[in-house]
């Protein structure tokens, strides 16, 4: 067993690679610049996170996506790891203290946005790192053509400067090849980098879309004869519900999630599912994110997706396991004229952006010329609500401010409530003699939280009550005083979403809206959205072939599983030139093995075609059987 396999085993318990990940490994251990293009849950992260633990030093990860940062940093922990993230919500002293344990080696990975990369603190702090790898995460975000460009992702290229040395693993789960020489380019891989891609091709997976007006009953047959395990992937959050409801009143084990409920009430739903308590769970596409669930049977959209890169990516959760699953995609001639609408409210005018730009600057409070990076908690429902503002295109142009690199807006996620001693062990000591009423909450806390004096630690107020035979609000109230009188920090749990400034607010003079770029990001975004209602409304070209072709994979062979073919296979049965063939093919290959060459015709390529899709079925069918030497037998 080589070292790599021995880290595996180690910290992850496998025994052996899946495919690519060695050759991905030994690229990056190689000091090559590294692109991978790995499905959704092909094992993206032992790519960057087994070279990382090789080698000394640290690896700095960059990702878009705080939930997915926080439960990496949770499961690297769990395997007594040292990592962290860094991330819109943590107070400037929490971020100055990891930095500070990255610098001195304290840590093994930091996960990190890009909006922090050109930040002062950030820099300063990079530049002094032992850092062995930057990998980043949905590197497709870096590129203009991709489908969920984000400009602060351009700011990697600017900090490889510091560590010029060091490779750069860029991964992402679908890229086409223009997008990847994208990210090949404005990543600035050197010469010898390598390109690493798994086949689009999922072998086990069954796509079938179908023209439904009655999608709700047709939901509920399709999930009754799959059983197991499914997600509904619906746009609005009303929906999800809507449609959990009509699934359970069917005696269809349902629940409902999207980015609006609490924290605890999405990782109650979410567990529930995990643990397959629940079935089916109906969701926006805030759901599925970092989800390891290998035994999911279905994928449904009940709504077109805007592109085929989201597509793929979601319809690619179910069939991890490697066994026979189904992606579904239900559509009315209204979702097709809906979509196409939603092309012209992404992209408000000039003006419109610049008026809620002010609402925002307004509603939080900040003044021209300052604000640079202030955060605050962000409720578009409420802020809508006090601006009579429709939510629909202010969200519009709150995404081109954040690609714009005027602000970023961030998912509601729970940070836990957090605390740091400030004073040392003596004064602490002092303070506890002088304010006997406080001591017994100090000293459960330096029992039963390690390292509170050097680090910001995740605390509990409801444990702490149990332990001290407090109320929570008494804990709190102690809390807060001894932070008034500088004994700590405390920082209490928040769980809400939250807008953060990326410079100081500007004069809506001096707001400059790059007009080329919206209309380059129109074309782009126009195109993959055709792309996708063209995938939905043609019926001629396997669903399969159609993916890989639009993500410039070539000599695919037809999938034999999706509506598609299902069809088409239905029409050769009953054509009199496929029933002769079948016939002659059985015939010859009744008692012995034969060579697929020799059986096909030799002259006309129509009839070697034929005869190819007619073995092609009856292998499908079970009807042949093949071996490794290329010939077929009768069953």
């Amino acid at each position: 067993m080589n070292t790599s396999q021995k880290i595996l085993k180690k910290y992850f318990g496998y025994d052996t690679f899946r495919d690519q990940q060695d050759e991905i490994i030994q690229s990056i251990l190689e000091g090559k610049d590294t692109l991978a293009l790995l499905p959704t849950g092909g094992g993206k992260s032992v790519c960057f996170q087994v070279p990382a633990l090789m080698q000394d030093g640290i690896c700095v990860v960059v990702s878009p996506l705080i939930a997915l940062m926080k439960d990496q940093v949770f499961q690297l922990k769990k395997r007594d790891v040292k990592a962290a993230a860094i991330f819109t919500g943590l107070s400037y002293n929490e971020i100055d203290i990891i930095l500070d344990n990255c610098q001195f080696g304290y840590y093994k990975f930091l996960y990190v946005s890009p909006e922090r990369l050109k930040t002062e603190l950030f820099i300063e702090r990079f530049k002094l790192m032992k850092v062995n790898l930057i990998a980043v995460d949905e590197a497709h975000c870096i590129s203009q053509w991709g489908f969920d460009f984000r400009p602060p992702y351009l700011e990697i290229a600017e900090i490889r400067k510091y560590h010029s040395n060091v490779p750069v693993l860029a991964l992402t789960a679908s890229a086409t090849e223009r997008v990847q020489n994208d990210i090949v380019e404005k990543l600035e891989f050197k010469k010898n980098f390598q390109i690493f891609k798994k086949s689009f091709v999922r072998d086990n997976l069954s796509f079938v879309v179908r023209h439904e007006d009655a999608k709700y009953p047709k939901l509920v047959e399709i999930i009754q004869k799959i059983n197991g395990s499914g997600i509904v992937y619906v746009r609005s959050r009303n929906k999800t519900k809507d449609v959990a409801e009509y699934l359970q009143r069917n005696n269809i084990k349902a629940d409902f999630y999207h980015a609006g409920l609490t924290t605890k009430e999405r990782g109650f739903k979410q567990d529930n599912w995990i643990k397959n308590k629940t079935d089916i769970i109906v969701c926006t596409n805030a759901f599925g994110m970092g989800i390891d669930k290998p035994d999911v049977r279905s994928v449904i959209h009940l709504d077109i997706p805007e592109s085929l890169e989201a597509y793929y990516q979601e319809a690619g959760r179910a069939g991890r396991d490697g066994k026979l699953s189904y992606a579904a995609l239900l559509y009315t001639n209204a979702d097709i004229e809906q979509l196409q609408e939603k092309l012209d409210q992404q992209f408000p005018s000039v003006d419109t952006i610049k008026s809620v730009y002010n609402a925002l600057c307004n509603h939080l409070g900040i003044s021209v010329e300052s604000g640079f990076m202030f955060t605050k908690d962000f409720d578009l429902r409420t802020f809508c609500q006090l601006f009579n503002l429709d939510p629909t295109v202010v969200f519009k142009c709150l995404k081109i401010l954040e690609q714009q690199n005027y602000l970023q807006l961030s998912e509601g996620v729970l940070l836990p409530s957090r605390i740091v001693f400030k004073t040392d062990k003596i004064e602490l000591y002092k303070f506890e003699v002088a304010n006997f009423n406080y001591a017994l909450l100090i000293k459960t806390m330096l029992r039963m939280y390690g390292g509170i004096i050097d680090h910001y630690t995740k605390i509990s107020e409801s444990q702490l009550a149990m332990q001290t035979n407090m109320t929570e609000a008494q804990v709190v109230e102690q809390l807060k005083y001894l932070q008034k009188n500088k004994i700590l920090t405390y920082i209490p749990s928040n769980d809400k979403p939250t807008v953060t400034l990326l410079t100081e607010r500007m004069h809506e003079n001096n707001l400059y809206i790059d007009v080329a770029y919206i209309n380059r990001r129109k074309a782009v975004i126009t195109k993959q959205m055709q792309a996708m209602l063209d995938f939905v409304q043609q019926n001629k070209v396997c669903r399969q072939i159609f993916i890989c072709t639009y993500f410039d994979e070539k000599e695919v062979d037809k999938c034999g599983r999706c509506d598609v073919c299902l069809e088409e296979k239905k029409k050769l049965e009953f054509d009199e030139d496929f029933k002769s063939a079948k016939e002659d093919i059985l015939q010859r290959t009744n008692n012995t093995w034969i060579k697929i060459e020799d059986i096909l015709p030799k002259n006309a390529h129509f009839a070697k075609q034929l005869y190819k899709d007619v073995i092609r079925f009856m292998l499908d069918e079970k009807m042949l059987m093949a071996n490794d030497k290329n010939e077929i037998k009768k069953m």
